[in-house]
């Protein structure tokens, strides 16, 4: 009796036990959790083992006892993705974006074949896409742009007909599109593969996609050959962008592909035809070879064409003859004269030689130099070195033995990172060879204005020296490079960390500041003629320093004219009052003269107005990631433009965002208010532009918790 008593409760408490339990799909849930490295951070505290059902765990939904849908973004999840999640088979929808996950996907994971929304963007997930995705027929949402996946994109995703939305921009995926891209996926109604390194051709079928309604962008891959004329049959309120491949020929004028405007061709150098305005008969003859060769059928005319060939081929290799010895005297010369590079080089200094050093060196590189080093030591001996602060507790003799590290060279001389005895870091920059002829006097005036600006987003001067031949300007070193290498990356440098949105935002904030301050509160409301990304020094924290200001003048001063020069003037700033007018590619337009307002080169006087457009073309640059000129072709448009046209094409605010800000599109309003104020900025009538007063007003009432 007492056996039975016994048995009946270890029943009783087996039973209860099980009908407490975890059931399956809780269980796969745990296995994702314990995946995750962090996950005793909120969002998953409240996922316990002891539970009886998942349905009120975070972030998970329930039909009856059966998770449907799991969704979790923008919580920095890091971990990677478990086969386990394959089973839960009634899973409907998946929304992990904006996490970090990390490694590939398994193929199990495409075992919940009820999936309809599968988005993973914006994480680290890397490797190809499996085949099994096809097994996803029920799928109508796939994002995984924003990743790291490699490989072709699967032949098996056409099996996936019932898709509406295809995201897989941003990834390295490679190889062509299958043809049945277009006839399998009928009811998609987004496609976009932007920033991979997809190739070959357009599939034709991609015409039959009628039912598209938002965007079909492509842009940024490696696509060639012709725009097939099959385009033309989308639907007219279709976002359509080509840009940045390798297409070629005429662009079709068929439907849709006649309405949309030029930036969703740019940067094909080889397409012409409408809406680019470069004609094809003049820039890609078809009836003629790049390459012209004697036609084989006529031997009288093959025989002259082989004597001028000849006589051509005889006369290039003379030409390439001479140019070689050319090059080799030269080579020798140089290397005579500055063999003391070497000798710097080898120093005793450990990465770089002594400050003296290099100023000789400098000197002995400019071969026909009318001074010697030993002048250069002559001269330095009656010197004025002036330090604007007294705490500074250093001299030029100490400067001069101290360690030397090259920045950068500028029309307005070179930056050295000199390293004192102490460990003490300084930027000193050497002004221009062409600067010699001015009065201590002079230089004294000037330099002391220019030292006389204090703002925490202005590179203060601390000391300078002048001497008949040499003038040097001593500034705290500042750590993070400049501006235009925190936007663009620069070769040759440590890996490059894109900047978020709030760091980007407190820059321009930090430069507005400043220019404000130069502007309304200094001493004598100055300009400062020559503000560009390279001008433009970030701190430990990314806190932006206005450097260079006051060089324009100062070296007018040198030359003894009352007027700015500013560094790399040119005419090539775009004029047209129509957005759709394109420049043809010049040389004369440089980096620098992109920045400047149109104004600059007729107008003598020197304006705050300038500032202001170059203030404008720099927030423009750093919300685009895209450098102050845009290539259409064989022709350019300022950036300024580029965007308003996109603006008024109503094309998507991601169409014109940095590809490394993608993550930051929840702050779409903010940056687009942003936008605004840099277009106002970049007006081409001084007038129309707003303060910079105003600019910071308008910008702190943005975001008054990013200063």
């Amino acid at each position: 009796m007492n056996l039975q008593v016994i048995f009946l409760y270890f029943l009783i408490c087996n039973y209860f036990a099980i009908v407490r339990s975890l059931n399956d799909d809780g269980n796969a849930l745990l296995s994702f959790k314990n995946s995750i490295e962090n996950y005793t951070d909120d969002p998953l505290n409240n996922w316990n083992s002891t539970d009886i059902s998942p349905c009120l765990w975070h972030g998970v939904t329930c039909r009856g006892d059966r998770v449907v849908s799991l969704s979790i973004p923008n919580r920095k999840l890091v971990g990677s993705l478990p086969a386990a999640l394959g089973n839960l088979t009634e899973l409907r929808h998946v929304n992990l974006r904006n996490n970090k996950f990390f490694g590939s996907l398994p193929p199990d994971l495409f075992h919940a074949r009820e999936l309809k929304t599968l988005i993973l963007s914006g994480n680290s997930l890397s490797g190809p896409i499996p085949h099994e995705i096809g097994n996803l027929k029920n799928l109508q949402s796939l994002d995984f742009s924003q990743n790291s996946f490699n490989g072709s994109i699967p032949l098996s995703l056409v099996q996936c007909n019932r898709l509406k939305i295809l995201s897989l921009g941003q990834n390295s995926l490679t190889g062509p599109l299958v043809d049945d891209f277009g006839t399998s996926l009928i009811a998609l109604q987004r496609v976009d593969l932007s920033f991979n390194r997809l190739s070959g051709s357009i599939p034709s079928t991609m015409g039959n996609l009628s039912s598209l309604k938002g965007t079909l962008n492509l842009s940024h891959n490696f696509f060639n050959g012709t725009i097939p004329a099959s385009l033309g049959s989308l639907p007219e309120t279709l976002y359509i962008d080509l840009s940045y491949n390798n297409l070629s020929g005429n662009i079709p004028q068929v439907g849709t592909l006649v309405i949309i405007g030029p930036t969703a061709f740019a940067g094909n150098s080889l397409l012409c035809g409408l809406p680019l305005k470069i004609s094809c008969s003049s820039s890609h003859p078809d009836s003629q070879s790049l390459f012209h060769f004697p036609s084989q059928n006529s031997d009288s005319s093959s025989g002259k064409n082989g004597k001028g060939s000849t006589s051509c081929l005889s006369i290039v290799i003379t030409i390439v003859a001479s140019v070689i010895v050319g090059i080799c005297l030269i080579g020798l010369l140089v290397s005579n004269r500055c063999r003391k590079i070497t000798a710097c080089k080898g120093g005793e200094q450990a990465g770089g030689c002594s400050f003296e050093k290099a100023l000789m060196v400098r000197k002995e590189f400019f071969c026909f130099a009318k001074e010697s080093p030993e002048i250069i030591s002559e001269n330095m001996g009656h010197y004025n070195f002036v330090q604007l602060e007294q705490q500074l507790n250093f001299d030029l003799d100490q400067l001069l033995k101290a360690s030397a590290f090259l920045l950068g060279k500028s029309g307005t001389g070179i930056v050295y990172k000199v390293v004192l005895a102490d460990g003490r870091a300084l930027a000193v920059r050497r002004l221009g060879e062409d600067g010699g002829s001015q009065r201590f006097r002079e230089f004294q005036a000037e330099v002391e204005a220019i030292g006389k600006v204090r703002h925490p987003n202005i590179a203060t001067l601390r000391a300078y020296c002048w001497s008949v031949d040499e003038k040097l300007l001593i500034y705290d070193y500042i750590p993070n490079g400049d501006l235009a290498t925190a936007i663009h990356g620069k070769a040759g440098t440590v890996p490059f960390r894109p900047l978020s949105w709030p760091v980007r935002l407190r820059i321009m904030k930090g430069i507005a500041k400043g220019l404000a301050y130069l502007h309304e509160f200094s001493p004598k409301r100055y300009v400062h003629g020559n503000l560009k990304p390279s001008n433009i020094l970030l701190g430990q924290n990314m806190e932006p320093y206005i450097s260079d200001f006051g060089l324009c003048r100062l070296l007018n001063t040198d030359r003894g004219s009352q007027t700015y020069e500013l560094d790399q003037m040119t005419s090539g700033t775009p004029q047209s009052n129509s957005p759709f007018e394109f420049l043809p590619t010049s040389p004369t337009v440089t980096v620098g003269s992109s920045y400047q307002s149109p104004e600059v080169s007729k107008v003598t006087k020197p304006s705050q107005k300038w500032d202001i457009y170059s203030y404008g073309v720099i927030l423009l640059e750093m919300i685009s990631g895209k450098f102050p000129m845009i290539k259409m072709g064989s022709m350019e448009i300022d950036l300024a433009q580029w965007v308003q046209l996109s603006f008024e094409e109503r094309k998507p605010l991601y169409h014109v965002l940095d590809p490394f800000m993608a993550h930051d599109l929840d702050e779409e309003k903010e940056i687009v208010d942003v936008v605004k104020i840099a277009l106002a900025c970049a007006q081409k009538s001084p007038e129309r532009r707003p303060s910079m007063r105003y600019v910071c007003d308008n910008l702190e009432r943005l975001a008054p918790s990013i200063s």
